[in-house]
């Protein structure tokens, strides 16, 4: 609308005196024009206001855009209000007040925003977004969750964290308890109680340990101590508010190489040994020690493995501290002990996300494994509009590529028609945009990697699908102790947790981190033997579940050894272990 013209018309229409400008006449004269002059000033303030509304409306807050996909902005600065999200408490409850809250002020939008990014209320909020990008950025990487973690495990994680921040480290609790230890007393009754996890082992293990070790944690309402190991802290993210799960530097117990199964201070040992005997009900506190050792790694023996019965979780609650090391996930013969059972299945209505739900809890990246992350992602992945995960994991000795894993790898995915057939000749030209489809292959070597990228680069596929074959980096031995390896295998899981279908390697920590975090029931290479691909090549998973690789053959009770994987329907061998045992869903029993 031209303004000018506006003026204009309105001046001329009330204008008495034609031959002046009415601002020096007669008074009668100049109380109107300065009418006009209101009038004029007021429909231009309108307008001015309509203007701005209309932009308002027009452009809207590019952070409740950005939610849309990666593909406009993965950076994930939401702009919602700050003061609500940190009002947030936790829980289904805190949440919905929240989005109602939020929704009143018409930012509807921006509710549904903070619901994504806390994952269904599984994190908490409050954090210093900047000290760790990926805590609330990964729902833009990662399909929405269809496994929506429980009210009741909810409330027990802010519980939890509730208990972190009173005994957490260098709280007056964690001293106080400290001091004890030290005396080596054990004073029966104490404000707080400790699981200490010792860092051992390959990077899978080391995750698929921590996150059964913090179970046990929330079911024995410990406080979970991480030792740091050589890289644990610039490989991940501290999980907990306001307060470190990182073992202080100065504990007094931190020469852990020092324990082993055979050490006098490990549990089995001192059933063994008759120091803690057989009428473990009648102990008095005074004679139990002020810490035990759990060797719960694969070589230990059978008294190591009474930990898992429920008389002796009796008496290990009385031990203020238990310093706990393994490579193995546990977590499905704690679903065996009665004690836990019945509170694992509140938590865990859907028994095979105990992984799924735990890991995204704790095992953030940290900002520098994000980058790696997020620059392969956008470069490689994103705008394909599906993504193949292949993790490839081969325990026989000698250099590869093995020419019987490359047939059972294409084999598997041909089958299961994961990635498409080629042609013996190029098709008739289309001017049609062709479907792309993303393969991200993962291994020591980089030989897979090349003989499946030039067979899709030399020959067309029948479905006319383009192809694109990825692999990050192939280090071709494993490097448990060098940073940069593990920071490069911490993003590799990551990737392959980001994929629409997964194909895994038996016996791999590395496969099963990466099909828990995504929620993803992979198809399973068999192991083969004598150089052989195996027939059929590979199964579907029975749940996104971890594979506990050396789990406990004994009755409790009768004390004699049974078939743990045929006590209740939900733990069951494992698909690519015969003697493994995992934790499977309603869907499967």
């Amino acid at each position: 609308m031209d303004m000018k013209r506006i003026k204009r018309q309105l001046s001329s229409s009330t204008r008495t005196d034609p031959e002046n400008d009415g601002f020096h006449r007669s008074a009668d004269r100049k109380s109107g024009s300065n009418m006009v002059r209101l009038t004029s000033i007021l429909v231009v303030c309108l307008m001015v206001l309509l203007i701005l509304v209309t932009f308002g409306v027009i452009h809207r807050d590019p952070a409740t855009d950005r939610a849309r996909g990666v593909s406009e902005d993965l950076g994930f600065k939401a702009n919602v209000q700050k003061d609500r999200i940190h009002r947030v408490e936790g829980g289904r409850d805190s949440e919905e007040t929240a989005e109602k809250g939020l929704e009143d002020d018409g930012l509807s939008q921006s509710a549904d925003m903070l619901k994504d990014k806390l994952l269904g209320g599984l994190l908490a909020p409050g954090f210093d977004e900047g000290s760790c990008l990926s805590r609330y950025q990964s729902v833009l990487y990662r399909k929405a969750s269809t496994q929506r973690p429980s009210s009741n495990l909810l409330a027990r994680l802010r519980k939890y964290e509730a208990l972190h921040r009173q005994c957490g480290p260098n709280t007056d609790s964690y001293n106080k308890t400290v001091d004890q230890l030290k005396s080596g007393h054990n004073p029966g009754t104490t404000d707080c109680k400790y699981v200490v996890w010792i860092s051992h082992s390959g990077l899978g293990n080391r995750i698929l340990t921590l996150a059964s070790t913090f179970l046990y944690a929330l079911l024995t309402d410990r406080v979970l101590l991480v030792d740091r190991g050589a890289d644990m802290g610039d490989l991940f993210c501290e999980p907990f508010p306001k307060i470190s799960w990182l073992l202080p530097l100065d504990f007094p117990l931190n020469q852990f190489k020092n324990f082993t199964e055979k050490s006098p201070q490990s549990y089995g040992i001192m059933l063994k040994n008759n120091i803690i005997n057989d009428n473990k009900e009648n102990i008095s506190a005074g004679s139990l020690p002020a810490f035990a050792y759990l060797h719960l790694a694969h070589d230990y023996d059978d008294y190591d493995k009474l930990f898992f019965c429920e008389q002796d979780q009796l008496l290990l609650q009385r031990i203020p501290w238990l310093i706990l090391r393994s490579d193995n996930y546990f977590v499905p013969s704690l679903f065996l002990i009665p004690t836990f059972e019945q509170e694992l299945s509140r938590l865990f209505p859907r028994k095979d996300t105990v992984f799924h739900h735990l890991g995204r809890y704790l095992f953030h990246p940290s900002n520098s494994v994000w980058g790696l992350i997020t620059r392969f992602y956008q470069a490689y992945l994103a705008h394909a509009e599906e993504r193949i995960g292949i993790q490839i994991r081969v325990f026989d000795t000698g250099t590869g590529p093995f020419q019987h894993v490359l047939d059972q790898i294409l084999a598997c995915s041909l089958s299961e028609k994961l990635l498409p057939k080629v042609a013996l000749q190029e098709p008739s030209s289309s001017t049609a945009k062709r479907r792309l489809k993303a393969v991200l292959m993962t291994s020591l070597s980089s030989g897979y990697f090349e003989k499946i990228r030039n067979m899709y680069w030399e020959n067309p596929t029948i479905s006319g699908e383009i192809v694109s074959v990825v692999q990050p980096s192939h280090e071709e031995y494993q490097q448990t102790e060098k940073q940069m390896h593990n920071m490069k295998a911490w993003a590799e899981m990551y990737l392959l947790s980001l994929t629409d279908a997964l194909v895994t390697s038996s016996w791999s920590t590395f496969g099963y981190v990466a099909q828990g975090l995504g929620g993803l029931k992979p198809w399973i290479l068999y192991k083969p033997e004598n150089s052989t691909a195996p027939d059929p090549p590979c199964r579907r998973a029975m749940s996104m579940e971890p594979c506990f690789h050396a789990p406990p053959f004994y009755d409790c009770k009768a004390k004699k050894g049974i078939d743990t994987g045929l006590l209740v329907p939900h733990v069951r061998h494992c698909e690519d272990m015969s003697w493994g045992l995992k934790v499977v869903g309603e869907d499967e029993l």
